[in-house]
């Protein structure tokens, strides 16, 4: 019997090729875009969940809550560490301080550095004290934790030691500089960490050398915090994260100085979140959003569901026309049972061959979708639980499509299918498939009003107005050593000499970063205001190279210290001074130093990223922080001037790699995430489109066979060509407005929803919509138009010779 059956099933897909193409086409690349998706959402869920303890570890956030909000940020004040160790014995704690880029140089056996083996370690490089390990696993190739105890100690990774010294087991006892300032003797070689943690360990120096150098920042002072310095706990099982949050706030009061509305507690967050925190994000180089992987799963699931539907609407189509074998099966004996298997059965055949195009096509785009969303490594097609994933994928996509029509078909009388009175009025269910048009175009019309809302949303970042100047200026990382202090002068002069160099600023950081530095601060001789100061640390220059605007004042002269302080407009309305021009020669003072003037106010300017509001911003000359230089260049030869500016680099600090970034470029990587995902749904919104477009061509397929004694009548009694191609449009135009009256308001909700992760963003106007509308309605028309024409130039004569 099932011999028969699938012997039946592989005629039929024969006899009508062209609706089996269809159906093994939509069904193929709906199932291979599921399982595309469930590939990434996997994938991304699986960061860090190789460390034994992953449910029990915790990061303590910084939390501060003013008359305007709240902020947060990953890092904690330095003396927090042993505070927490001391007031909570009950559980482990280890500490990291990122070092956001740094070069490495290899000694040889005299101490000099090796010409040839100097590298610019981007990231991966921590300080870390031993009881870092006792929170987080890692397997020790060489040496163990209590290494890093001791000043001057580094780690490598397997990786790392094999670039430095050729062969990681001969690395032991072997000496690197680190920024051409601390001299470290290599301890100990971790395994590499998987691609899939957000803690990308390439060297760990020991927590203790960070310490003694004052390059670092190190302080004991509660009220400065740096986001690179944070804290980890590892909870015992019995102690809930609840507890610990209690006992947090308790800590706050004992050592923070919360007065007036200022509130600054700790929190726990688990690990679990660490990769799709949104809020102070994590020290990988690739991060999401739990919002976005849902997205993801819904567009997934919709995909298959189109491709579903569209599987519904052909075989209804073709019921018809198997109306007389359904009849004779009957006669001979055959029950409706058997042939809701035997239909069931040939979905199946179907879904099996769609299955192997699935899973060919899912290979091909595999390596592409790693290049898409920036993954770290290559995804795995064949695993236990994609398989399945999969094979649950071809279970659900066989009943989906595959029960409905089978019921239809097997509900057939035989009396009615032999005479063959069987049509769309017997058959029924047209209106469904209405209804499944219906749905499929809403889904449609909401990827594409989402695809436009994102382009549009990502265009605007690009060209927003950031309040400074970001184009043409090559930012150039620096060592801050003694040596490289005393050059900067000479440096920028010989830059300067260049007529395609503009300006040049020596600072910490560009106005617009990833990085904060906040720090308590006071104002007009008063008690310490009740909320954080974001400090920049630059040059005079500094306010010229990028085009920053003064209100009232002027910038400080060249100096080495704190002369005065320059402060934006948002801390001038915070601290609610009436006007630029009265902030100016005000007493202002940061953390524990001395009074300065506030000697002037600058037009605000975009601090981070667009998604966050504008911060309270003080900017301020201290030499010893300055670790980027900013170039501002002349756009015509800008090639021609990277090299000359390579050339002089390397003529006054040989000892360092030349490691140069363009501004715009460094804040276009802000808006990863937001451009993958707009690249993802032109993609998928593309395919849906694709798959509606098939389904569209099934149900005109299915009123071309309906109506084909209708356009011979009207044809005989005179209708144009141009009258049958409208009767054919103007119900698919319908129920194309009906998707859209659905599918407008959820995109609206949905995309707004996705908007207000902006702090500043566009808004979603009419046009969106219209676009939205007007292209589906000529998709529409042009899947409908190939099958109307045709059944308009169609002989009447032989459509009417039978009546």
């Amino acid at each position: 019997m099932f011999k028969n059956y699938f012997k039946t099933a592989l005629r039929n897909l024969n006899r009508h090729k062209g609706y089996t193409l269809i159906n093994v086409l939509g069904l193929a690349v709906g199932m291979a875009s599921c399982l595309l998706i469930f590939m990434v959402v996997r994938y991304e869920n699986s960061y860090d969940k190789f460390q034994p303890n992953f449910n029990n570890i915790y990061h303590v956030i910084t939390q501060d809550k003013s008359e305007d909000g709240e902020s947060y940020t990953p890092g904690v004040p330095y003396p927090a560490l042993e505070a927490l160790r001391q007031d909570l014995p009950q559980v482990k704690t280890g500490a990291l301080f990122c070092n956001f880029g740094c070069q490495m140089a290899v000694l040889d056996p005299s101490g000099k550095a090796i010409q040839s083996k100097k590298f610019v370690e981007e990231q991966g490089t921590f300080f870390m004290d031993p009881e870092f390990f006792e929170v987080f696993t890692y397997t020790w190739l060489s040496g163990s934790p209590k290494v890093l105890a001791k000043p001057n100690a580094i780690v490598l990774t397997r990786s790392t030691a094999n670039r430095y010294f050729g062969d990681w087991k001969q690395a032991i006892g072997r000496s690197v500089k680190m920024d051409n300032d601390m001299v470290y003797t290599v301890e100990g070689i971790l395994e590499d960490v998987p691609a899939n943690s957000d803690y990308q360990i390439t060297a760990v120096a020991s927590f203790a050398t960070l310490k003694n150098n004052q390059l670092y920042g190190y302080t004991t002072d509660w009220g400065s915090t740096t986001s690179n310095f944070q804290v980890y706990m590892l909870l015992p099982s019995a102690v809930k994260a609840e507890a610990i949050d209690q006992q947090l706030k308790a800590l706050a009061k004992k050592y923070y100085k919360n007065e007036d509305a200022n509130k600054r507690v700790n929190f726990l967050r688990p690990l679990s979140e660490n990769h799709f925190d949104e809020q102070v994000g994590n020290l990988g180089n690739h991060s999401t959003s739990r919002s976005s992987l849902t997205t993801l799963s819904l567009i997934a699931f919709l995909i298959i569901l189109m491709a579903c539907i569209n599987f519904v609407n052909l075989s209804t189509a073709q019921a018809v026309g198997r109306s007389k074998e359904v009849g004779v099966r009957k006669v001979l004996g055959s029950n409706r049972l058997q042939l809701f298997w035997q239909m069931l059965g040939e979905t199946k055949v179907l879904v099996v061959i769609s299955s192997i195009l699935a899973i060919f096509l899912a290979w091909l785009a595999t390596p592409y979708i790693k290049h898409v969303i920036s993954l770290q490594e290559d995804l795995h097609l064949f695993t236990v639980q994609t398989l399945v994933f999969f094979l649950l994928t071809m279970i659900t996509v066989t009943l989906l499509a595959g029960i409905y029509p089978a019921m239809i078909l097997s509900g057939f009388k035989p009396v009615l299918a032999l005479k063959n009175r069987i049509n769309s009025s017997t058959i029924g269910g047209l209106s469904l498939r209405r209804v499944l048009v219906v749905l499929q175009f809403s889904i449609s019309q909401l990827l594409i009003i989402g695809t436009i809302v994102a382009i549009a949303q990502m265009d605007f970042v690009r060209h927003a107005d950031l309040g400074f100047n970001k184009d043409a200026t090559l930012v150039l990382d620096m060592n801050n050593d003694s040596i490289t202090r005393k050059k900067l002068a000479a440096f920028k002069q010989d830059l300067l000499s260049d007529a395609e160099v503009k300006q040049v600023s020596f600072c910490n950081d560009p106005p617009s970063s990833n990085s904060n530095w906040g720090t308590n601060f006071a104002y007009n001789n008063q008690p310490d205001e009740n909320f954080t100061l974001y400090m920049k640390y630059a040059d005079e220059s500094y306010f010229e190279t990028f085009g920053l605007k003064f209100l009232a004042g002027q910038g400080y002269a060249k100096s080495d210290t704190c002369t005065g302080y320059v402060i934006n407009d948002c801390l001038r309305k915070k601290l609610h001074i009436k006007s630029p021009e009265d902030a100016i020669g005000k007493n202002f003072r940061t953390g524990g130093n001395p009074w300065k003037k506030i000697i002037g106010v600058v037009k605000d300017f975009n601090t981070n990223s667009l998604r966050e509001t504008i911060r309270p911003t003080g900017i301020v000359s201290l030499k010893k922080v300055y670790y980027r230089a900013a170039i501002k260049l002349s756009s015509s030869n800008i090639i021609r001037s990277q090299e000359v500016i390579q050339q002089k680099w390397n003529r006054y600090f040989p000892e360092y790699v030349y490691n140069a970034t363009f501004l715009d470029k460094t804040i276009e990587e802000f808006y990863q995430q937001e451009s993958q995902m707009a690249l993802l749904y032109k993609i998928f919104a593309g395919l849906a489109i694709f798959i509606s477009c098939l389904g569209l061509y099934g149900l005109i397929s299915f009123m071309a066979v309906q109506k084909t004694k209708e356009v011979g009548i009207r044809k005989v009694l005179g209708a144009k060509v141009s009258s049958i191609v409208f009767l054919f449009s103007k119900e698919f135009t319908l129920l194309i407005l009906i998707a859209f009256v659905i599918a407008a308001p959820l995109a609206w909700y949905f995309m707004n929803s996705w908007l207000e992760n902006f702090a500043f963003r566009i808004h979603i106007g009419f046009g969106v919509f219209a676009i939205a509308i007007l292209s589906s309605i000529i998709i529409a028309w042009l899947s409908v138009g190939y099958k109307a024409i045709r059944a308009a130039f169609a002989n009447p004569v032989k459509s009417l010779r039978t009546e």
